[in-house]
């Protein structure tokens, strides 16, 4: 990429700089050449693709595809994507529903190649937000390249919406504790809400009714609050990454202070 994002700092005084300059800074980055040529292809190509092999093998298609529900580290596992293509999401027992991480549900849905389902890829309107997500995911990639908490911030609070109140759902949107499920469903958004309730990564160990109880004690706790909903303003979200980004700084010292600690006992041996 010709362009890096601009971060003048980690943690907060990081995140206010980026967020007051979000808008300009993308804008710039989508006019990257590479990022340009990759997305054209996409858009000039994906309309001749027929099945779910021929998406997985065309690299220059598929790169695009995984990159807009950022999941472009499974590029090589092509047998997984294919079958979780092929399987679709209205199967009962379609491989992305079975996977821990809903991305693939929403990977599978967007192409619909599953047995009964409609393909997209010749719906222009479609097509179009898979290369706007592409956009919005490789920006936070190039984030998180320089700062990975800062991409998991931008990530969740773009995500965090459609959790809270999906475009599909009714004017209620879903209950409580479908939305901590869905946290729970994708690695980030979970990450994210490990760190900003203080709760441990080994959470994952017990079973998931477990797990949503223990989040919503600890939204309660932390948040004032379980249910989500409440959260779903700008102001609202900016306020839940300042509070991530806080939290991870300071358990970023705080590893560093345990690992030199440790390194100072060794030496004193």
């Amino acid at each position: 990429m010709s362009f890096e994002p601009i971060l003048l700092s980690s943690g907060i005084t990081g995140w206010t700089f980026l967020q007051s300059t979000y808008d300009e800074q993308l804008d710039v980055f989508k006019k990257d050449p590479q990022l340009k040529r990759e997305n054209d292809y996409f858009a000039e190509n994906i309309g001749s693709v027929e099945t779910a092999e021929d998406l997985v093998k065309d690299r220059r298609l598929l790169e695009v595809a995984l990159g807009a529900f950022g999941l472009e580290d499974q590029i090589d596992n092509k047998a997984l994507i294919q079958k979780v293509l092929e399987d679709g999401t209205t199967a009962d027992d379609n491989l992305a529903s079975r996977l821990d991480d809903s991305r693939w549900v929403d990977f599978a849905e967007a192409f619909g190649f599953g047995a009964g389902e409609t393909k997209t890829v010749s719906d222009p309107v479609a097509m179009a937000q898979i290369v706007t997500d592409n956009q919005l995911q490789s920006f936070e990639v190039a984030v998180g390249n320089q700062d990975e908490n800062m991409r998991i911030a931008l990530y969740a609070i773009r995500e965090l919406q459609e959790v809270i109140l999906p475009e599909d759902a009714d004017e209620e949107g879903p209950t409580l504790n479908a939305q901590w499920y869905n946290i729970i469903g994708q690695p980030q958004l979970a990450s994210m809400m490990q760190v900003t309730l203080n709760l441990p990564k080994d959470l994952t160990l017990i079973d998931i009714d477990q797990q949503v109880e223990v989040y919503k004690e600890a939204a309660q706790r932390y948040l004032g609050t379980a249910d989500l909903t409440s959260l779903n303003t700008p102001e609202q979200m900016d306020k839940l990454a300042i509070t991530y980004l806080a939290r991870a700084e300071v358990a970023a010292i705080g590893n560093s202070y345990s690992s030199n600690a440790t390194a100072l006992s060794l030496l004193r041996a």
